[in-house]
């Protein structure tokens, strides 16, 4: 198993690591080859540039500056995301990461004629993992629509392999958290993790 681990969060004392923590030693017990791409201490730009903009179509060009992110995905079987949901969504920085990576001839191919569809480009990806905190509760974030489990658990998943696994944990309340719920919310990462790293 080949699993990249796309983490972002600003602090290393945030509950947030100590899920990244869980799930790399959860990875270390079936010997999982692992890469963590940590967006804040790679100090990740996420602005989409008017280059990068220009160059977004151009495969030999528009993994300018991203190299390491691209190869980590081209390489990767399972990918992992930890993040906090803030405002509904995805932060900032893990959404530009999506915006500047998942770039044609990677992640999709663009259609071949007007009116096409793109296609995937990440069938190489069998699971995929989605691991995040939200301030508000189980009931607040489903009424809104839940905008960046969507994003990744629909949007992304749909350019990786038919069938892809999937698995989604949240710790809902996390701003009134408990050591004995954010513990519970670990065991249920654990239960995650067990399905979604048991061989096919």
């Amino acid at each position: 198993m080949k699993a990249l681990i796309v983490y972002c969060h600003p602090r290393p004392d945030s509950f947030t690591c100590a899920v990244k923590t869980r799930i790399l030693e959860r990875l270390a017990v079936i010997n999982a080859e692992v890469r963590v791409l940590d967006l804040y201490a790679r100090a990740f730009d996420p602005v989409l540039s008017a280059q990068g903009h220009m160059f977004y179509e151009d495969k030999v060009l528009n993994r300018t500056g991203i190299e390491e992110d691209c190869d980590a995905l081209d390489w990767c079987d399972t990918l992992i995301f930890v993040y906090p949901t803030w405002w509904y969504g995805l932060p900032a920085v893990l959404k530009g990461w999506l915006d500047r990576v998942l770039v044609p001839g990677l992640a999709f191919h663009m259609p071949p004629a007007e009116g096409g569809n793109i296609t995937p480009g990440l069938q190489h990806i069998k699971r995929m993992g989605v691991f995040t905190t939200c301030g508000a509760s189980w009931a607040l974030t489903r009424f809104i629509g839940a905008p960046g489990r969507r994003t990744l658990l629909r949007g992304v998943r749909l350019l990786c392999a038919k069938g892809c696994k999937t698995a989604f944990a949240a710790q809902y309340l996390m701003d009134s958290s408990t050591p004995k719920s954010r513990e519970k919310h670990l065991r249920r990462v654990d239960r995650r993790l067990d399905y979604l790293l048991t061989p096919y």
